[in-house]
């Protein structure tokens, strides 16, 4: 049987290859994880912010509400994604003549009420790689008759 040699100087060639090809797919790889954290982490925020200003509207149409309870349900939904209280604003108004509204319970049935929460991408949300910017506004806006 005659024996194969095999060329050694391919095999020198082909060294380090592996290494090679980290070093170029790695940092893509890294940017898109990050990326998805980011882009993840901002529309959660968004469905949150949503959600509490949803909350909020709710138990503010209730005819027996104060506003400090439609106030509290906001501040629970914010709570739940560990958001403190001073990185967010809410405000209330009436939905026809956009007067803020002071107290929910004092709103006549029938009048809409109009529930804003509002943040900015930078105070609530991870922003890994800045592809958002820190003053992009996330914003929840709900309208609900009072009963």
């Amino acid at each position: 049987m005659q024996q194969i040699k095999r060329n050694r100087s391919a095999r020198r060639v082909r060294r380090g290859n592996g290494v090679l090809e980290a070093a170029l797919v790695l940092p893509v790889l890294l940017a898109l994880s990050m990326g998805m954290v980011e882009f993840g982490q901002f529309f959660y925020m968004k469905h949150t912010i949503q959600a509490a200003s949803r909350d909020g509207a709710r138990t503010a149409i209730l005819s027996s509400t104060t506003h400090s309870a439609a106030q509290t349900a906001i501040t629970n939904t914010m709570n739940s994604a560990n958001v403190a209280s001073n990185k967010y604003t809410v405000t209330f108004t009436n939905a026809s003549t956009s007067a803020t509204i002071s107290d929910v319970g004092s709103v006549a049935k029938g009048t809409g009420i109009k529930v804003t929460v509002s943040a900015t991408a930078g105070t609530v949300s991870v922003r890994p790689l800045g592809v958002i910017p820190a003053n992009k506004a996330i914003v929840g806006v709900t309208t609900m008759i009072k009963e």
